[in-house]
């Protein structure tokens, strides 16, 4: 009598094993406390996907913010800038009609003591490069402005020679400075009364130069003294000053003596003019 049979015992075990874990998984997998959503999973990595584009996107939008924000800040600030260079500009205008106010006050009362008949004038034109040292003043003949008549002005309280009329036009005239070379006007000192005659140099940096003065007024002439127009000839008043002695120049050999000037006027800022009509009633030489 044959006993029982091993291999058919041991494939027995794994057919009761496999349909116990088969049993089991059928169990485990129809129990909802066990069950694992596969949509649960991939809802969990997409939200950690979408956290992660959510932090980048707001940075890029704050970026972006702050961008425009430092753009605003900028056009701000240059309005602002824009603006305050305007007021700057506003009070220099204001400071500068001021200015021109106090000159015209100053000019209107020099003109109310002048006590010859005078045209006030204003320079309007002057050689930037120096090549011509005349200039050009906003009255011409429709003003009454002819040619030869003198030209003053007044600076710093004192009453000085400018120059002559040389040329008119119709509302302007072109006035020849007694700096020029070709000036020549007959002066005195004041107080010693000493004659000679006054002419430029053509460069108004350079002094004026009186000549043909007597010898014998060497010791008498002293640093600083005024030269004043003599009034001879007829086309400059009498009495208006031209300039200060600052060199006496004396040569043993010479007949006459020569003297530097400091002129009165400081042509460099030169701007209101008045011109004067001759006292006599002589041809214009229009």
């Amino acid at each position: 009598m044959n006993g029982p049979n091993p291999k058919r015992s041991n494939n027995t075990l794994y057919v009761f094993i496999a349909l116990v874990t088969v049993s089991f998984s059928c169990l485990l997998f129809s129990t909802r406390s066990f069950v694992i959503d596969v949509r649960d999973v991939g809802f969990s990595l997409f939200s950690g996907f979408r956290g992660a584009i959510h932090g980048i996107t707001l940075y890029v939008q704050k970026t972006i913010l702050s961008i425009e924000e430092l753009r605003r800040l900028k056009q701000e600030y240059d309005q602002l800038t824009k603006q305050l260079e305007r007021y700057e500009q506003l009070a220099r205008s204001a400071a500068d009609i001021e200015q021109e106010n106090i000159n015209l006050k100053k000019q209107l009362n020099f003109s109310q003591n002048i006590t010859y008949k005078h045209i006030p004038a204003q320079i309007i034109g002057k050689d930037p490069d120096n090549l011509f040292t005349s200039f050009v003043i906003d009255k011409g003949i429709k003003e009454g402005i002819k040619k030869n008549m003198a030209v003053i002005a007044f600076q710093d309280g004192i009453q000085g020679l400018v120059g002559l009329v040389v040329q008119v036009g119709r509302h302007e005239s072109m006035v020849l400075p007694v700096y020029d070379a070709n000036s020549f006007v007959s002066a005195r000192f004041t107080p010693s009364l000493y004659e000679g005659i006054v002419s430029g140099q053509g460069d108004v940096t350079s002094p004026l130069i009186m000549k043909y003065i007597k010898k014998r007024a060497k010791d008498e002439i002293q640093y600083g003294d005024r030269v004043i127009t003599s009034g001879l000839g007829g086309i400059f008043p009498k009495g208006i000053e031209i300039g200060r002695v600052s060199r006496i120049i004396f040569q043993e050999y010479e007949t006459s003596l020569t003297v530097e000037l400091e002129s009165s006027i400081d042509f460099s800022r030169l701007e209101y003019v008045f011109v004067i009509e001759r006292s006599n009633t002589g041809a214009d030489n229009e």
